[in-house]
């Protein structure tokens, strides 16, 4: 029964370089025993028409008939197919060896080889990332890009049940520590036998670089400490950065803040992200030139950015490296009660920085967001966060990638983004429709610049809108806002420096 369905898995395998043939019968074999299949007769499959996902598809339909999974459930149909692709992906040493031997060639071509085999592996699935709806909107800092996340399927209530009641397990202690490689998952962490990471040593430590399996952008990447230990932004942090670049300088690479709030979702474990893309703010030119005393070798500026960004770049990496580390230990203890800056209050600290890196030509640039995390009675999640005005659209905190210039928005949005146009088409009443009521007040605001709003461009202007509400949000998390006063306020920690 299974006959057909296996074949046309091998022969993906084979026709995208994961199998070798002369591999064929012994991943067949290894196929037969996930779905503990004891007999087997290859069938010929004349042409290949049928895509990743409809091959798994059909395995998984039998693996559900067979009682080898609950067939309802996505948790038990990702775990389930991915040990099914974990049967044509070679052996981690292989894989490094491979790309290791590319890279000799360039780093470019390890790169290619790296991120096509976690594709063609199910690692990253293709048919969920292009689900992702995505544009991008004109602002005043250049075209700022949007992207609403649909490749992360949405937990069942009885996935999420299931898991609650699971014994919690240390192993491994986190999604990016290398014991994740081979991984069989559980109902409450991913499988990850289809997963490859490839060794590299950062300053003279071990760590690990792989692709993200949502790609948000171009080769995204995320290039993680050996070792489970918590993120910190200190020195070391610029060192190990320009370290990376000088490793794949075709890639740029950052670090989310290390504080609550202005950090990523993941502090428990040292990580960064990279990647072959360019964000508006890496197009963002320099506003205003300055010079700091010792450093007159080094190009220093005020970003044209909505967040408080101050460029860095040098030739030379160790200038570049000391002149970061001395911005950092300013801003760490820095205070200015007239613009609401507090190095800490009660004894907690809330200055910190988003670093990114980037090479250009024979230069290292370095851009040093300034991050604050303070609350208030009337900012209770944050200041320098997205305000309440704006959490229909966006609520969660302001990461790396956001920082940069790309909005990673809710999956909900796409089905609101939908009742809205329909609604406002029919001119309804949006606070009588609990789905959409939050949205009302906001598209009340913008309903009166667009006179003619029909079938043909009500989709475009909602994203017009949500765009320009992301730009809004970047905006509150700047720490000095682009103003006669923000920038003045700017310039007084410029002279502390």
């Amino acid at each position: 029964m299974a006959g057909k369905a296996v074949t046309k898995l091998v022969e993906y395998g084979i026709r995208t370089g994961l199998v070798n043939e002369e591999d064929r019968i012994y991943v067949t074999n290894r196929i037969l025993e996930v779905l503990q299949e004891d007999s087997y007769e290859e069938e010929e499959v004349l042409e290949e028409t049928d895509s990743l996902e409809e091959i798994l598809g059909e395995l998984l339909e039998l693996a559900g008939e067979k009682g080898l999974i609950d067939a309802g459930s996505i948790t038990a149909r990702d775990l389930f197919d991915t040990k099914l692709m974990g049967c044509l992906v070679e052996p981690p040493s292989v894989v490094t060896e491979k790309f290791y031997r590319l890279y000799q060639e360039s780093p470019k071509k390890a790169t290619d080889y790296f991120y096509k085999l976690s594709q063609d592996s199910d690692y990253i699935r293709r048919y969920r990332i292009k689900k992702d709806v995505r544009w991008q909107v004109d602002s005043p800092y250049g075209k700022i890009d949007i992207s609403i996340n649909l490749s992360k399927p949405e937990k069942d209530p009885k996935d999420i049940a299931a898991a609650k009641k699971m014994a919690q397990s240390g192993y491994p202690k986190c999604l990016l520590c290398k014991e994740n490689v081979g991984y069989a998952g559980r109902m409450n962490h991913p499988a990850r036998q289809n997963h490859r990471v490839i060794p590299l040593t950062i300053q003279e430590k071990k760590w690990g670089f792989q692709y993200s399996p949502y790609v948000y952008y171009n080769e995204h990447c995320i290039v993680f400490c050996g070792e489970h230990v918590p993120m910190k932004i200190d020195r070391n942090t610029f060192v190990k950065l320009l370290d990376f670049l000088k490793f794949l300088p075709h890639y740029f690479i950052g670090s989310n803040a290390d504080l609550p709030i202005v950090g990523g979702s993941i502090l428990t474990h040292d990580h960064y992200q990279g990647g072959n893309y360019t964000f508006a703010m890496a197009m963002a030119p320099i506003e205003k030139e300055f010079q700091i005393p010792g450093f007159e070798d080094v190009k220093a500026g005020i970003l044209n950015w909505p967040l408080s960004v101050i460029r860095i770049e040098s030739k030379e990496e160790d200038r570049l490296i000391d002149l970061a580390d001395h911005i950092l230990k300013t801003w760490r203890s820095y205070s200015d009660p007239d613009a609401f800056l507090f190095a800490q209050t009660d004894g907690e600290p809330h200055n910190t920085i988003t670093p990114i890196a980037r090479k250009k030509g024979e230069y290292f640039q370095l851009d040093l967001a300034l991050r604050n995390n303070i609350t208030t009675e009337k900012y209770p999640l944050g200041v320098y966060h997205p305000h309440a005005q704006y959490h229909n659209i966006k609520k969660e905190n302001i990461g790396l990638i956001e920082v940069m210039g790309l909005a990673v928005l809710p999956a909900r949005l796409k089905g609101e983004m939908e009742l809205l146009a329909q609604a406002i088409l029919d001119k309804k009443d949006m606070n009588e429709d609990e789905r959409i009521q939050k949205h009302a007040a906001w598209v009340e605001t913008f309903i009166p610049k667009y006179p003619d709003i029909n079938r043909e461009n009500v989709m475009d202007i909602l994203k017009e809108e949500i765009g320009q509400v992301f730009v809004h949000v970047l905006e509150d998390a700047g720490v000095y806002k682009c103003t006669p006063e923000g920038r003045e306020a700017f310039m007084r920690f410029i002279e502390k420096l």
